[in-house]
């Protein structure tokens, strides 16, 4: 019962339910989009308290992992909702309007992991990585010069004709081709100069000031999955953050 979990780990109860809930995550249990078991069920099958199942399954919904369906259920979230799809692209046009997000291909290769990209996906440098180079269109306008790496591994078989089908959402792709699910990003951001290749690929001057933002994105159990670097033209756009 409860008392026996809570001499197992310093965690709280609910903390402890909400590891083994996302353990069942991480196996592929619960795919993204499925329902999982009711609050009744989880707490006859980890042999806790409801209250105590709510609370974890509160606290993965409020870090968007699970999301509860009013008169449904309790569902794992997925990129392949409207609302989520592009949750972390945060580039939003002055006057609000909506923009039609699509792809250009650049390229897909094989690559070494550098010192860097070995440290931030928690690999070792000289691991075998796919990088991907494209450009993110809105409505028809060039606005980001989008460079991705992932480790090879778990990404077998990523290649041009999935970039391209991916249509702008990297994430609903990578979640249904190959059953890795981004939870949440870190983001560092600044202001560079565009070098020549950038500059050609968004149709600037060279030098052109642009927004840079370096990402790295994580799955299930905090593990870092793919590093991204955008450079964003902001003329008429800005970068859009909520805080809470």
């Amino acid at each position: 019962m409860d008392k026996q979990f809570a001499s197992a780990s310093y965690r709280p109860l609910y903390d402890q339910i909400k590891v083994l809930i996302t353990q069942s995550l991480i196996g592929g249990e619960w795919r993204p989009g499925d329902m999982i078991p009711s609050e009744i069920d989880l707490a006859q099958r980890y042999k806790v308290s409801q209250g105590t199942v709510r609370k974890a399954i509160d606290s993965l919904a409020t870090e968007n992992i699970l999301i509860r369906r009013q008169g449904k259920g309790t569902f794992v979230a997925t990129h392949n909702q409207d609302d989520v799809k592009l949750r972390f692209l945060r580039l939003t046009a002055e006057n609000g309007q909506k923009e039609l997000l699509q792809n250009e291909f650049l390229s897909c290769i094989k690559s070494k992991a550098n010192a860097h990209i070995g440290k931030v996906l928690e690999i070792k440098a000289g691991a075998t990585t796919i990088e991907v180079k494209r450009l993110l269109t809105f409505s028809g306008r060039p606005l980001i010069y989008d460079h991705i790496v992932v480790p090879a591994a778990p990404f077998k078989g990523l290649n041009r004709a999935k970039v391209e089908e991916s249509n702008g959402s990297m994430y609903s792709m990578y979640e249904s081709q190959f059953g890795i699910r981004m939870i949440r990003a870190e983001e560092r951001i600044k202001a560079v100069a565009a070098d020549a290749e950038v500059a050609k690929s968004l149709g600037l001057k060279e030098g052109y000031p642009l927004l840079s933002i370096e990402r790295v994105s994580f799955t299930y159990g905090d593990k870092p999955m793919e590093w991204r670097f955008g450079l964003c033209l902001t003329d008429d756009h800005h970068y859009m953050s909520e805080l809470e």
